[in-house]
């Protein structure tokens, strides 16, 4: 009997059932790991185990025929900077490698090759918690290369918990932007069942060869069925789940849309930039700068906002409509922050995910609000990146700038739903 070896396609009898699928490198010397046909993994515990046939020896080699670019389609540009989206596991090896080229794109989602020519760059490959303004400066660069090579629109791929810092750099760092660029993540990667990957870059494609939307947007699952996906704004949206399809929403606003595989596109706001023959311009980071968040919590202590003193800017997560604890015990808490804001610029955001900051109300916010900035209805992530940009800008009056809407990222007034 031919020995089993890792990524043989094998049958395993156990007592009373049978189990056909690919020998996965997680199998251990309690467990044997199979990757069923539907995508999903089973363990199976080695006592229990009759029997291991190999119903096919592995593959040599992948082999990924070139992709013929077609006239009659639109080029869309997909700017790499890592995350689950453009990997997949490599079951001849055990490991999860990048695919990253025009050609193992279409051999991973075929279905892109009727939508549009791909066009394939790699700026980065790195997880998005490890995302510096650095990286913000490569991805803008290279949008900028792709849209004077005349693109239809650029999706970037990304990794999803820093996706929405992101997607807000760009927001701001992208000036008379013509083409759609958007960003797509996956919670959950393409070698599982109830991968999100697939529909995320199809529908983002769709969108953008089937809009005249020009701006920075993010295309995620609108729900946890493959219905559609949602287009959210750039400066208005945020991570609200660790695992869920669905785990990103548009805050304090609608999405701009919903679009399917296969096109269809319900807009639910109209009120954005459209395609143009506009020149794009991109302001770019300080690399160098250092800007925190700190989030206010029963029983702080003074240091911790003392030890911000040395930095460039510093955003505050207040409780409810922006307050912090500077009252009675905590009144050397206050005497930090008077002292920090001769040093640099303090911006007041909420940890409530809707709603603004409003300091006129109650009366710890009416002490504080002469030293910081209000951050309105901007989330903590969008108020971090804008700060942070504005500071690159070596904008002098930062005050007025933050309370201003530059690029969409604060509402003059909140729909009732949001309220």
């Amino acid at each position: 009997m031919v020995k089993a070896e890792i990524c043989d396609y094998v049958e395993i009898k156990t007592g009373d059932e049978k189990f056909v699928g690919i020998l996965m490198p997680e199998s251990s010397n309690q467990n044997v790991v199979l990757k069923l046909e539907n995508g999903y993994n089973v363990g199976i515990d080695k006592k229990n185990v009759r029997s291991i046939k190999v119903l096919k020896k592995k593959k040599e080699k992948e082999i990924i025929k070139s992709v013929k670019e077609r006239k009659n389609l639109p080029t869309i540009a997909i700017v790499h900077t890592g995350g689950t989206i453009a990997s997949k596991v490599d079951y001849e090896t055990g490991g999860v490698i990048a695919r990253f080229s025009p050609s193992e794109l279409i051999s991973m989602f075929p279905e892109l090759n009727k939508i549009a020519n791909i066009r394939s760059e790699l700026v980065e490959n790195i997880s998005s918690e490890d995302m510096r303004f650095c990286h913000y400066n490569k991805i803008a660069k290279q949008i900028k290369k792709e849209v004077k090579k005349g693109v239809e629109g650029i999706i970037v791929t990304h990794g999803t918990d820093t996706m929405h810092y992101s997607s807000a750099a760009l927001s701001f760092m992208l000036e008379d932007l013509s083409v759609p660029v958007i960003f797509v993540g996956s919670q959950r990667s393409s070698d599982r069942g109830s991968t999100d990957a697939k529909m995320n870059l199809l529908c983002a494609a769709q969108f953008i060869v089937n809009s005249d939307f020009a701006e920075v947007g993010l295309c995620m699952h609108s729900n946890m069925d493959d219905e559609n996906c949602v287009i959210l704004p750039g400066l208005k949206n945020k991570k609200l789940h660790s695992s869920r399809r669905d785990a990103f929403n548009a805050i304090n606003t609608k999405p701009w849309a919903k679009v399917d595989v296969g096109g269809k596109i319900v807009y639910l706001r109209s009120a954005f930039n459209k395609k143009s023959d506009k020149k794009l311009k991109i302001t770019l980071f300080d690399e160098n700068l250092k800007v925190g968040i700190l989030k206010a919590h029963p029983n702080m202590f003074p240091e911790e906002i003392s030890n911000y003193s040395k930095f460039d800017g510093l955003i505050l997560e207040g409780t409810g409509l922006g307050h912090l604890p500077i009252n009675g015990e905590n009144s050397e808490i206050f005497d930090e922050i008077k002292k920090l804001n001769k040093k640099l610029p303090i911006v007041m955001c909420s940890q409530t995910i809707f709603g603004r900051v409003n300091m006129n109300v109650y009366s710890p916010g009416r002490m504080i609000q002469d030293y910081v900035i209000s951050g309105n209805d901007m989330t903590s992530e969008t108020a971090f990146i804008k700060l942070a940009w504005l500071l690159s800008q070596k904008e002098k009056n930062i005050s007025e700038k933050m309370i201003k809407n530059l690029k969409g990222e604060i509402n003059d007034k909140i729909s009732d739903e949001f309220i």
